[in-house]
């Protein structure tokens, strides 16, 4: 059995982290979910897992993200009761990601609806003799 956890991250206008529980639960899937701060966690066998998320990313696919998670929940090697505290490596990473995940799906949604952002001028690095100039000027005043 290959058995896997993905992390949900809920960054959504529409669905609450509690509407994706409770739509895990009444799958009734063989797997294990834990609600986190920034969503949910499931664990599972692969196949499961990936058909069940796959279905869940349907509610709002702009605001649900989905990632595959190193450890099981519960891992001697994350739980905090064992690492006496403080918050669990990647934390600070994740709430990053959370906060860019808006911009995210902006492109997402643009991208679907066939905008194609016009390409932004190369800025020409200074040449350094205009640089030299600028410095002996600033230095002559």
């Amino acid at each position: 059995m290959d058995s896997i956890t993905k992390m949900v991250v809920i960054n959504s206008r529409k669905v609450l982290p509690s509407d994706v529980v409770i739509k895990l639960y009444e799958s009734k899937s063989d797997v294990m979910i834990k609600e986190t701060c920034f969503g949910v966690m499931v664990s599972g066998e692969r196949s499961e897992v990936d058909t069940l998320l796959s279905s869940i990313r349907k509610m709002d696919p702009y605001g649900i993200f989905i990632k595959e998670r190193g450890f099981a929940p519960g891992d001697q090697n994350r739980c905090r009761a064992t690492r006496r505290g403080g918050a669990r490596p990647g934390f600070h990473m994740l709430e990053t990601e959370d906060k860019i995940l808006p911009h995210i799906a902006s492109a997402l949604r643009a991208l679907d609806r066939g905008d194609i952002p016009a390409r932004k001028k190369e800025k020409k690095k200074l040449d350094i003799e205009k640089f030299k100039q600028i410095i002996n000027a600033e230095v002559s005043q």
